[in-house]
């Protein structure tokens, strides 16, 4: 192969320009690697007289996407435009175009993989799409190819910086939410408008290529349970904190036997373990297989060039398999049927904060509710609420069902002497406390 590899990119902003400024200045290391130059030969944009931070000459830029996705020199499309539902038509035209893909796109991926990999596979072209979960995390390519051999039962991690980073400054200064929100959409971690983010959508996202990817099974956005961290406060964060557990929002993907569960969630995890020390804007999902044990992939969860690096990374395994005349032969399609967890099947320790009525008999009411559902408790707070005659009354609880424990929270707030249920959460490991 001695001809160059003509790139065509469909966006131009912070990703796009990382991937263009590691084309340009990484060229010598491309060309060892796949044995011939790599060129950016068309990038669609919205506006061509927009200033930006990469140069790029004009004659390569465009505002129609016709000129990428049916040009014959083009041999890969890079998508890093975002979107779905344009963005989905775009690539199925490139596939069937007989272009290789590359794309950083989760929401796309999360809803249309399946059908976007199969469409590559009949055309014989790579549909690559590292970049979609934990940025410049090699973390599907370390499951795809690294632990192909394993039989993965659990993965775990902290898979959204900005959630991270805003849990991490309330947690270390005792920040509000809205505070560190604020500060966090000043620095460019999180969106003008985060719904995504703090709702735990794009977190589930990645959870849902993550789990389909290392279970071999289908999932599905609307399989993965999600709570987003705008409920947390300050007083559930120095709990734990005083328990010995710091709080993350936490992707959580478990298979047990053929059945799986998957959900996104706020989690307290003891201090002990690998992912509480994960700070800021960082990622880290730790891997459970059969064979190898435990794993931890992390690194940089997002940002221009650690992006493009999973990126280009992705663009040197599409040239690699040309070199080698084995495009669109990686895609493997989901060896199991899916089969989700039902709730008395899914088992967790739980926190829980409570407001009662500071009277005679109000705990032993409470230990009397968690008894006859077999759950006990592995530790215990109970404080006044200053000015007024309530209780404040922090438990963790042992493991138990998730039915049993939807019971129970629903039987709490029907109890007279309960004015409040306050918080919930899930529990990983035992606090150090």
């Amino acid at each position: 192969m001695t001809k160059s590899i003509s790139v065509g990119l469909l966006g131009l902003g912070t990703v796009g320009s990382g991937v263009v400024k590691i084309i340009e200045n990484h060229q010598d290391k491309l060309s060892h690697q796949v044995g011939c130059p790599v060129e950016v030969k068309k990038v669609v944009v919205k506006d061509i007289d927009k200033k930006r931070d990469v140069e790029i000459s004009e004659d390569k830029l465009t505002t129609n996407v016709e000129d990428v996705l049916h040009n014959a020199e083009i041999d890969v499309v890079i998508e890093v435009m975002g979107g779905v539902e344009e963005t989905r038509d775009y690539i199925l035209t490139a596939l069937r175009n007989k272009k290789h893909v590359v794309t950083a796109n989760k929401d796309l991926m999360a809803v249309y993989g399946s059908e976007l990999l199969t469409v590559a596979s009949e055309n014989n072209c790579d549909l690559f799409y590292e970049a979609s979960v934990a940025g410049g995390i090699p973390i599907l390519r370390g499951l795809a190819d690294g632990l192909a051999s394993d039989r993965i039962t659990k993965m775990m991690g902290i898979v959204n910086g900005t959630t991270n980073f805003i849990l991490t400054k309330m947690t270390k200064e005792g920040s509000a939410y809205d505070e560190v929100l604020k500060e966090a959409q000043d620095l460019g971690y999180a969106e003008a408008d985060p719904t995504s983010d703090v709702g735990g959508l794009d977190a589930a996202r990645k959870m849902a290529i993550l789990a389909t990817l290392g279970f071999s099974m289908k999932i599905d956005l609307d399989d993965v349970r999600v709570q987003g961290i705008t409920e947390v406060t300050e007083e559930d964060l120095q709990y734990s904190k005083q328990l010995g557990y710091t709080m993350k929002l936490i992707g959580y993907a478990h298979r047990d036997g053929d059945n799986v569960e998957v959900s996104v969630q706020p989690t307290l995890l003891a201090d002990t373990h690998p992912l509480a020390s994960v700070s800021d804007e960082y990622n880290a999902v730790y891997v459970y297989g059969e064979a190898v044990g435990e794993t931890m992939f992390y690194g940089p969860g997002a940002g221009s060039l650690p992006t493009a690096t999973a990126v280009v990374s992705d663009l040197v395994g599409v040239m690699k398999n040309m070199r080698l005349g084995v495009n669109g032969k990686s895609a493997v399609t989901p060896q199991y049927p899916k089969q989700l967890k039902a709730e008395d099947e899914m088992f967790s320790k739980h926190f829980l904060r409570i407001h009662v009525k500071d009277q005679v008999g109000a705990f032993a009411k409470l230990t009397t509710l968690f008894s006859e559902r077999g759950v006990s408790f592995e530790k215990i707070i109970q404080l006044p609420v200053k000015g007024s005659e309530l209780a404040e009354i922090v438990v963790v609880t042992h493991k138990t069902s998730q039915k049993d424990y939807e019971e129970i929270l629903q039987q709490l707030r029907d109890l007279p002497i309960v004015e409040n249920v306050k918080s919930s959460y899930r529990v990983e490991g035992v606090g150090t406390v």
